[in-house]
């Protein structure tokens, strides 16, 4: 070794990854990145704003059955994704190429994006069995390159470069999703609603917006996005070498290290209750994320040009998620940061459930032509419906804070020298119950035959999680061999 390699620790840095191995170049680093611009855009216009409410009101017909019948789909995938995500990364771990599984899984995700254009209401081409077998394997498929893309990172990244490569990814993603929400919307949404210089007169590529191609392009897109971001990672970023371990030998060592990393888990008391509580509050946000496009679009009538301009208010602001947890974080502890994020969720969850077209805060009610109007805008023009949306936007950002502290419990908490197997049971407890609140959300929709209901019964998983960090502390685990 040289003089200028040990005064110099940077230059090894750029050199060696986090694992010992080489590092990727720079471009094979941001190519890793930016998978996650070309993933993300499948939760928001699929999962979440554009084609979840159009399977619900449209394919369905029925927004409470819709919501159910979302709860029961989003329950099954969640099932295979919390049975086979926890071995599938331990297999990653220990049979060495990653990227042949992310392109299986994507490959799978892309085709079965793209074929959901042709869910059309009414038609025996694609009955509602087969769109929700697509939308089923579509989420697993997404999870799944996800555990092979995340484990990726420490073997491409030196180490000190670690958080801020992934913090690049997941901003990319942020960045893309918006960036195709405006697209959607300028495209396909404004044109013929708005007299605007700047939006086409008719909607791009001669969509029909009469026949919901302008909702069900939101496939299409989401897969030919993918397909061409997904291509510089596969080009230009490094796989691991094979390990020389079979498939066979992987999965079943991988199994014996997952049994073994929960067994441990009954040492540390206090981070075994923040996982379990977390596991519980988790669920409960990713169902209001989940659900929350279902339910306003469902509630106050809304079609493709209400919920993309939904999406864009929701994914600017909760940006500011992120700063507003890293100041509760440092204002007040990671562990009452939590408790408050949970609360502010929560409350904000029951306030707009008290808000309807014709309804402010359960208080206020008007005659449906005497509604008050704050302009004469293309969406969210009535003063309960901006509330409403000024509620969601506040939970968005409680939301985005909660994911930020939580990282930051556990990095308080766990032991030190057991940082990475403790990580490893985090991402555990986000996939174990996965399918809890959804399938929650489904049978009290079904039920009470009421969309509300269904997302009242998300405040369950927010008081057991609340309840349970009530009970947890900031000290750190010391770890035992």
């Amino acid at each position: 070794m040289t003089l200028s390699a040990v005064v110099d620790p940077a230059a090894v840095d750029h050199s060696v990854s986090a694992t010992g191995g080489k590092a990727a170049s720079r471009l094979g680093q941001f190519s890793w990145a930016l998978f996650e611009w070309a993933r993300n855009p499948y939760v928001l216009l699929i999962t979440i704003y554009i084609y979840a409410p159009y399977f619900s009101n449209a394919l369905v017909g029925d927004p409470v059955k819709g919501q159910a019948y979302w709860g029961n789909i989003s329950a099954l995938g969640g099932v295979i994704i919390a049975i086979l995500a926890p071995f599938l990364g331990a297999i990653a771990d220990l049979g060495g190429r990653r990227k042949p599984w992310i392109f299986a899984f994507t490959f799978i995700l892309a085709l079965a994006t793209y074929a959901l254009w042709f869910a059309v209401p009414g038609e025996v081409m694609m009955p509602l069995l087969a769109v929700a077998a697509l939308i089923v394997t579509a989420n697993v498929a997404f999870d799944f390159t996800a555990v092979f893309h995340n484990a990726m990172l420490p073997d491409i990244c030196p180490h000190k470069r670690i958080g801020g490569l992934s913090g690049l990814g997941l901003a990319l993603g942020n960045f893309g999703g918006l960036v195709i929400l405006l697209f959607m919307l300028w495209a396909f949404a404004l044109p013929g609603a708005v007299d605007w210089g700047i939006v086409p007169t008719a909607p791009l590529f001669g969509i029909d917006q009469a026949s919901y191609e302008h909702v069900r392009i939101a496939g299409p897109i989401s897969a030919v996005w993918l397909a061409i971001f997904a291509l510089p990672m596969f080009l230009f970023t490094p796989d691991r070498a094979r390990s020389g371990m079979s498939m066979r030998d992987a999965a079943r060592a991988g199994v014996g290290r997952v049994v073994k990393t929960v067994r441990d888990l009954r040492h540390y008391r206090n981070v075994a209750l923040y996982l379990i509580s977390r596991m519980f509050y988790n669920d409960g946000k990713t169902a209001i994320l989940t659900f929350g496009g279902i339910y306003a679009a469902g509630t106050f009538g809304w079609g493709a040009l209400d919920m993309l301009a939904y999406g864009i208010f929701l994914s600017v602001f909760a940006v500011f998620g992120g700063v507003f947890g890293g100041w509760l974080d440092d204002r007040f502890g990671s562990r009452n940061a939590i408790l408050i994020s949970i609360g502010g969720t929560s409350i904000g969850l029951i306030l707009t459930l008290l808000m309807g077209p014709t309804t402010i805060l359960g208080i206020w009610h008007f005659p449906p032509d005497q509604i008050p109007v704050l302009y004469d805008g293309p969406f969210f023009n009535t003063v309960p419906e901006a509330i409403y949306v000024t509620l969601v936007i506040i939970i968005a950002i409680f939301i985005t804070a909660a994911y930020a502290n939580s990282r930051t419990m556990l990095a308080r908490i766990a032991p030190a020298t057991k940082m990475t197997e403790f990580f490893g049971l985090y991402a555990l407890s986000g996939t174990a119950t996965a399918f809890m609140a959804p399938f929650v959300v489904g049978l009290f929709t079904s039920g009470f035959h009421s969309q509300a209901a269904g997302m009242a019964s998300i405040l369950i998983f927010m008081a057991i999680g609340l309840i349970g960090m009530l009970f947890v502390t900031n000290e750190r685990a010391v770890a035992v061999d």
